[in-house]
């Protein structure tokens, strides 16, 4: 019984991109609806502006959770945060809906324990978000009633992680990065008849499921660099993901709207926080870089997560597919000694990512295509704040599907010291 319910309850998930009318939506994006949400490939702020990219290329003035690897050129304190807002226009072929949403991006602290040679870091993230609000109305089959379910999402997978990063021979760097994974999602649905007078019809129902997590993830990072001539590097870098079986806790009930999401009452409990857990599928990334020494850098990176194998909580198959993400980065800085004015020693990024998500709906690839942006000013000799900016469009009108157009903004925070660490920590 369990299974049969949580099948058809994630049916109506997994389908409600193919309805043609989708209103109301207050949400950071419909297709988080699907699975258990959207994944983060995007990094931290440097890494956007670049398009996403970090497995080959990183600086001292950030810290880098992409490839743990690349925390060796951490050679002095650093402490990240950031602040995100997204703003997407969905559009159905019939109307456009506006939606926004943004908060906390993540925190991060990198600490070198012996400069240029052993670092670790620590700091909070997000694996996967979930946020959406949506109205479905669709034809009753065999019938002239009218269904419309409301359906709503929040929460996801956050990451509390402690990394290290170490250089293992000449210009070779290793590097591994633990996560405990925590937080909670909630789904629901609720379902109203009507005939066609506008008439509610029956009782209406709810179906409520809440799932938590707890568990461990580990990923690993190598980085390998060579020089091209007296100025220049060619820097190489891959990452591995594991998370496997996440495990947790998963409550499911059927009930009339409002009583869903309480044990006690009369319903039918599906899931009275029954442990169990969420197949993630293995994660693969791998990048080149090119780079002028304190002058620019050009980078293509690519990233393969397939989503064939996940299974949910209930240990159901999805329609999913594999995840493939392509990125092509730039950034330089005009003139990094001009102490005399701030605009020359910025660092300027572009990049361009292409990504075949997971989502696989009505025989159709729901691909995302953007243009990113972003810049890093001194704030003194050390320090700088970041901005990045991403414009992209994802899904297609076709097959009467959903095409988000979206932009996003982050704005960080880097506190790099050389001294007082040291200082009040080892001496």
């Amino acid at each position: 019984m369990l299974n049969k319910i949580g099948l058809k309850t994630l049916g109506v998930l997994c389908t409600l991109l193919l309805f043609n009318q989708v209103n109301g939506q207050t949400s950071s994006s419909t297709f988080s609806a699907l699975g258990i949400g959207e994944f983060n490939y995007g990094g931290q702020t440097h890494n956007q502006g670049m398009g996403g990219l970090g497995i080959s290329f990183g600086t001292g003035w950030h810290a880098n959770v992409v490839n743990p690897a690349l925390t060796t050129r951490n050679t002095i304190f650093n402490f990240q945060v950031a602040l995100n807002y997204k703003r997407i226009n969905v559009d159905n072929g019939t109307e456009n809906s506006l939606v926004d949403g943004g908060g906390l991006s993540y925190i991060a602290i990198s600490l070198p324990l012996k400069s240029g040679k052993f670092t670790s870091g620590m700091g909070l993230g997000q694996i996967t978000s979930v946020n959406y609000r949506l109205k479905v109305e669709s034809d009753v089959n065999n019938s002239d009633l009218k269904a419309t379910n409301f359906l709503e999402g929040d929460g996801g997978i956050s990451e509390a992680y402690l990394n290290f990063g170490y250089l293992l021979a000449k210009n070779l760097s290793i590097g591994v990065h633990g996560s405990y994974l925590f937080g909670s999602s909630i789904r629901s649905n609720q379902l109203l008849i009507f005939d066609p007078n506008n008439v509610e019809v029956g009782r209406p129902s709810e179906y409520y499921e809440r799932l938590t997590v707890s568990d461990v993830g580990f990923k690993a990072g190598l980085h390998y660099f060579f020089k091209a001539s007296a100025k220049s590097n060619i820097h190489l870098g891959a990452i591995y993901q594991k998370l496997g079986n996440v495990n947790g806790t998963g409550f499911a009930k059927l009930a009339g709207v409002g009583q869903a999401s309480r044990p006690n009452t009369d319903g039918d409990l599906i899931a009275d926080n029954e442990r169990g857990s969420i197949y993630i599928p293995n994660r693969y990334g791998f990048g080149i870089t090119y780079e002028k020494n304190n002058k620019f850098a050009v980078a293509l990176e690519g990233q393969y997560q397939d989503f064939a194998d996940f299974r949910n909580f209930f240990g159901d198959p999805l329609s999913l597919q594999a995840a493939q993400k392509v990125g092509l980065g730039f950034q330089i800085v005009p003139d990094y000694l001009d102490f005399d004015n701030l605009l020359n020693r910025a660092t300027y990024r572009v990049g361009l990512e292409w990504m075949q998500t997971p989502y696989f709906i009505n025989q159709t690839s729901i691909n995302d295509i953007g243009i990113n942006f972003g810049t890093s000013i001194p704030v003194n000799q050390l320090s700088l704040v970041n901005f990045a900016f991403k414009a992209g469009r994802r899904g297609t009108l076709d097959n009467g599907l959903i095409r988000e157009t979206y932009v996003n903004f982050t704005i960080g925070l880097s506190l790099n010291d050389n001294s007082w660490f040291y200082k009040r920590v080892f001496e």
